[in-house]
Formats: C-alpha cells, structure tokens, sequence
C-alpha cells in the first residue's frame, strides 16, 4: 500500500519521558490504528432482523474466511421488539470460535450513533458496517474484502439494485447527483457502507443522525486526500413494503447533510490561507547561507 493521506495526518515527531516510555512507544502515539490485532472489524446492524441475522452472520463468516481475513463481527442490537438478542445469543453459543460480539443497547440510539459506537468498540485496522438483514450476497462481499488496503476506503457500489423500487432509485441517483455537485466529488453511491480505516471513523464523524451519514463522513476524508477506490457490487433486499425515505425526519436530515457538506467546502476557501509577502532575510554573517526570518523566530515546521 503507498503512503496515504490517512498515515500522513498522522505523522509527527515524539518525545516522552522514561516514564511514559514504559507504558507506550512512539508508535502509539504517531501510528496508534498500526497496532490492531485484526484486519477487518464488521459492526452489524441490527432492528427486529430475527429472521435475517442468522443468514447475515453466516455470510460474513463465510465470506472473511474464503478471502483469509482476520476480522471480528459485532453485533449491535437497537432495542429490537422481536427474538434478535436471542438469536443472536444463541448464534455465539454455537459459534464459540469465531470472533463475535453482541452489543444489546438499552434503548434506541439510531442507526448513524450504532455506526460511530461500533468504531470506538471495535479492536480490527478498517472497519465496515453491514446491515443485519442480509442485503449483500457472499461472492459481494468477497469482492470488497479482496481489495482492503489498496486504498484507503473501498467504497462500493451497488449495480443493479435488485428489490429496490424505481422510487428509491430516484431518490439515491438525486442524493448522490446533490453531493457530488456540492463536494466536488465523482462518487457512484454514497450509502454502500464503505471500508474505512477504523480510526478515521473515531476522529471524522459526523453529528448526522440520518443516513446521510455516510456521505457526510466519505466527504470529510476525501477533502483530507484520503485515496479510495470504487466497487461494483450486487445487492438485493429481502425486505418488501413502502419506502420510508420521503418522511419529514428524514428530508430535514438529508438536508441537514448536503448543509453540513457545503458548510465544510465553503470554510475551505473562506480560511484558505492568503498569499504571504517576500520574506526578509535575517542579515548572516560571511559565509552563512541566509535564514529566512519565519524560520529563525519558529524553528522546525508542525
């Protein structure tokens, strides 16, 4: 993998006492994603998806170990109203193994903060979120864990979108069309649950509740330079019924988004910084090469 604009952000010299030298290395503190025990941490969401999950867990299992990943699943359950805590619980009884975790939250936190809670309890380098009702055929997700770490997202696409109503595929082609004009981007899709470096997560996101999160946060580290990649993937849903995307919580929250990411670009060229006058020579002495004053007053660049 070349050098990233995720290492790079990074970078910075330490210096630390002998104290702390012995409850940390440099490393920790310049490079503190490079430690992960695991590759790959799925964050699975979860709502009232009993008769899905089982199906989801199977998939990704099987999928992480034809590519011969390590990875680790969690399992987030929104304060689901049907037997998902106890089929889950019982998938983990017969799955003693594997890498599994589930996270039964008290009450409803929303899809978008079951996202962020993921990355802070997750332990792998890059970090994905899969929904618990089985959206994404195996050979979908072979495809996307077959190119972690030749960029730093991996963002999918989903060509064609089996199950979905022609009304939803208007509303994400409009979505998508908004953002790029507004960002700047040539995005495809921006709600396919992209890999991410698992760090970037924890430091970029986002205060969206909707699910306008994702282009949110794809367009705060694209702004950074991250690299990325896009992938054309295959779903279809399972799930039947009328599409919820036009209810009032839902606009003012795409709203709310493409405000946030125009707000973001704007600040951009508003705090970019001026072009700085010639600066003075400090006067040397014989056979001195000059010192350029900013340089003598401030020492070594941040």
């Amino acid at each position: 993998m070349s050098e990233s604009a995720f290492r790079s952000f990074w970078e910075a010299d330490v210096t630390m006492t002998p104290a702390a030298a012995r409850i940390r290395d440099a490393a920790s503190v310049t490079a503190p994603y490079a430690d992960a025990p695991l590759e790959l941490t799925f964050a699975v969401s979860c709502y009232n998806e009993a008769d899905y999950i089982v199906d989801t867990l199977d998939m990704l299992l099987a999928a992480s170990k034809e590519v011969g990943i390590s990875y680790e699943v969690i399992v987030i359950d929104d304060g689901s109203r049907d037997r998902s805590r106890e089929v889950v619980r019982q998938y983990i009884a017969e799955h003693p193994d594997d890498n599994i975790v589930l996270r039964a939250n008290k009450k409803n936190k929303g899809f978008a903060q079951n996202y962020v809670d993921g990355a802070f309890v997750g332990k792998g380098k890059y970090y994905r979120l899969i929904p618990g009702d089985f959206g994404e055929p195996r050979d979908s997700v072979v495809a996307v864990l077959r190119t972690i770490g030749e960029a730093d997202c991996i963002i999918p696409y989903y060509v064609p979108n089996h199950g979905r109503s022609i009304t939803r595929r208007v509303l994400s082609t409009v979505f998508t069309f908004l953002v790029n004009m507004i960002s700047g981007n040539r995005i495809h899709y921006y709600n396919g649950v992209p890999v991410l470096p698992r760090h970037a997560v924890m430091r970029w996101h986002t205060n969206t509740r909707g699910f306008g999160f994702q282009a949110e946060i794809l367009c705060i580290v694209l702004a950074l330079g991250f690299s990325y990649k896009q992938i054309p993937i295959k779903t279809f849903e399972k799930r039947q019924g009328k599409s919820n995307a036009l209810t009032l919580p839902n606009v003012l929250s795409v709203l709310h988004t493409l405000l946030e990411i125009a707000s973001r670009r704007a600040s951009k060229y508003v705090w970019a910084p001026r072009t700085k006058p010639a600066v003075p020579q400090i006067e040397t002495r014989t056979g001195e090469t000059p010192v350029p004053e900013a340089a003598a007053r401030s020492g070594p660049p941040l």
